[in-house]
């Protein structure tokens, strides 16, 4: 039962405090929460990222992006926004970064569990043609030319390059994993929005150059 519970609450919610706006300690900028990733001062003053919104203590929000982590951390402004001494470990925007990872590929795995995702391209393409597939995800590191006829196969589709090829493998039992849809509802909706923030802590992905698929794509043998 606790896992069911735990479940639920994972794809409904995006955070302990999921509605309303927050401002940046960072920036000043009033954006909605769902822009923002929240931390906490620890009872040992450390400061630590609450991705879920759930740990008890005031909340210090950051705009969902690596640059304004990394700009509160040179200027003090846990601190500042604590009103105390705090402690900030040296890699915290590589934890969020990491917690938000997890989070993503949780929300994945559990669209799958629920028979609302598929992997692999030609399960993928199957479901954007059947009008079944609510948003695709085309890994971070998969070729460029691929990724964009997808997103001219799903045209009208939220096509969601955040995640690695690896990363997706592993939700789908499969040692890489390049494209993938979920149905529509409100676990696509989830995932998007924890895309989002994700997407604000990696590199963008390459723009695709539309050179010819090579034939050898693993990928494309699914």
């Amino acid at each position: 039962m606790g896992v069911i519970v735990a479940e639920a609450a994972l794809a409904e919610t995006g955070c302990g405090e999921s509605e309303g706006h927050r401002r940046c300690i960072s920036t000043g900028v009033v954006k909605p929460v769902a822009q923002l990733v929240r931390f906490v001062v620890g009872p040992d003053g450390a400061v630590v990222a609450d991705v879920g919104g759930r740990l008890p203590g005031r909340g210090l929000w950051l705009s969902a992006e690596r640059g304004a982590v990394e700009a509160a951390c040179r200027r003090r402004a846990f601190a500042r926004a604590a009103r105390a001494q705090v402690r900030v470990p040296a890699d915290l925007p590589e934890c969020v970064e990491r917690q938000l990872a997890r989070r993503c590929l949780d929300l994945v795995a559990l669209a799958r569990r629920a028979h609302q995702a598929v992997g692999g391209h030609e399960k993928t393409r199957s479901w954007i043609a059947d009008g079944k597939a609510g948003l695709v995800l085309a890994a971070a590191d998969g070729a460029p030319a691929e990724c964009a006829r997808m997103r001219s196969l799903a045209a009208g589709l939220p096509v969601i390059a955040v995640l690695t090829a690896a990363e997706l493998g592993a939700v789908f039992a499969r040692q890489r994993t390049v494209h993938a849809a979920v149905a529509p509802g409100r676990l696509a909706l989830r995932i998007r929005d924890e895309t989002e923030r994700l997407a604000g802590f990696r590199p963008k992905p390459a723009e695709p150059d539309l050179s010819p698929l090579c034939p050898n794509d693993p990928e494309t043998k699914h």
